[in-house]
């Protein structure tokens, strides 16, 4: 649990100050010393450092589109995604409620924990090295980002789809969740009203259950030619 060795290798990163890591592994349940500021400033740069990359890839993606990128991939559910792949959890000092609740596997905890390593990353070892580990992190789903992640999402287009039409909003219900906390498969009814329509989705989190549900609902509609 505590070999911060394996973990920096994972991190593509050794630390000067080992308490850096420490301190961005420790969870506000533990007490005052925690990683919340940590998060704050690896909040910022994780966020810098995506835009940087989107903009320079991307020259001719206006700032609206630019902005949907960097969203899909700095969100709470691709970092906790990251987190999991660097098996972060494993190394996170919680209190003893979080630890019995399952903390090291909650989604939220895990993509704080991970913004707060590349904040503790920034001060031990400067923004190059920082760069350098989050474009890592991030590698497989920087090189498979294309412009089609520039369109708006599913949910807003149907949205909009309704509204130039005239039509009521579409209507999102949770239908269960299946699996472990830390493993869940979601299952979400979309209904419209007018046209007269109900599809179900499905996702690892709600909101891709709902983005899935909204998809299959734009390709009926295209099907139906409304």
């Amino acid at each position: 649990m505590n070999d911060h060795g394996r973990l920096q290798r994972a991190l593509g990163y050794a630390f000067s100050d080992p308490d850096l890591l420490a301190l961005a592994l420790t969870h506000r349940s533990v007490g005052r010393r925690n990683n919340e500021r940590l998060e704050f400033l690896g909040d910022s740069i994780v966020n810098h450092i995506i835009a940087e990359v989107i903009f320079q890839r991307f020259p001719d993606v206006r700032e609206g589109d630019m902005s949907r990128m960097r969203a899909s991939l700095v969100r709470g559910d691709t970092l906790a995604e990251l987190a999991r792949e660097l098996e972060l959890g494993n190394y996170l000092l919680l209190g003893p409620g979080e630890r019995k609740s399952g903390g090291h596997r909650r989604g939220s905890i895990l993509a704080d924990a991970l913004e707060a390593v590349a904040g503790a990353i920034l001060l031990d070892g400067g923004i190059e090295r920082c760069r350098e580990c989050v474009l890592g992190w991030y590698r497989t789903r920087l090189e498979e980002m294309s412009l089609g992640d520039a369109k708006k999402d599913a949910k807003t287009q149907l949205q909009e789809f309704l509204q130039g039409r005239g039509e009521p909003l579409p209507e999102y219900e949770l239908l269960g969740a299946v699996g472990e906390d830390h493993d869940q498969q979601f299952r979400v009814a979309c209904r419209l009203l007018t046209p007269a329509l109900v599809v179900e989705g499905t996702g690892r989190s709600r909101r891709k259950a709902e983005q899935s549900a909204a998809r299959t609902a734009l390709e009926r509609l295209s099907r139906r030619g409304d």
